[in-house]
């Protein structure tokens, strides 16, 4: 089943401390990830997925492990190595060409990626060290 533009937002957003933004134009949803402040602290949102969910089919760039980047490019024609962003470490996935759990899945494991780089004191205040580790 194809993943809607609707579906893949809500789904982003859903994220603790996940925003909507559109610093590249109306067409183009950046998501990304911000702890609570505290004590005057302001901390910069970090990406976890960018893409244009204008499209009949949305496309997605998501964060991947570099190896595992390379093994869904690999098993998945809808999975290419990420549009303007290094390819290394993102992936752009054609909403029309990979199954909808699939899609949520690789939107969570790039928001896991994301967070996981930030201070502890930031994982904290987005109570995310209770909802990591899938195995």
């Amino acid at each position: 089943m194809t993943l809607s533009a609707e579906r893949l937002r809500a789904a982003a957003l859903a994220f603790p401390g996940a925003y909507e933004g559109f610093p590249f134009g109306p067409e183009t949803s950046v998501f990304k990830v911000r702890a609570p402040s505290s004590g005057g602290d302001t901390w910069v949102g970090k990406v976890f997925a960018l893409g244009d969910l204008s499209l009949p089919t949305p496309l997605i760039n998501l964060k991947c492990d570099p190896l595992l980047a390379v093994q869904l490019r690999s098993a998945h024609p809808g999975i290419v190595p990420g549009y303007h962003q290094n390819k290394r470490h993102w992936n752009t996935v054609d909403c029309s060409m990979v199954a909808a759990e699939m899609v949520l899945d690789m939107l969570e494991d790039s928001y896991d990626l994301v967070v996981a780089g930030l201070t502890r004191k930031q994982q904290a205040a987005l109570n995310w060290s209770a909802r990591v580790a899938k195995g």
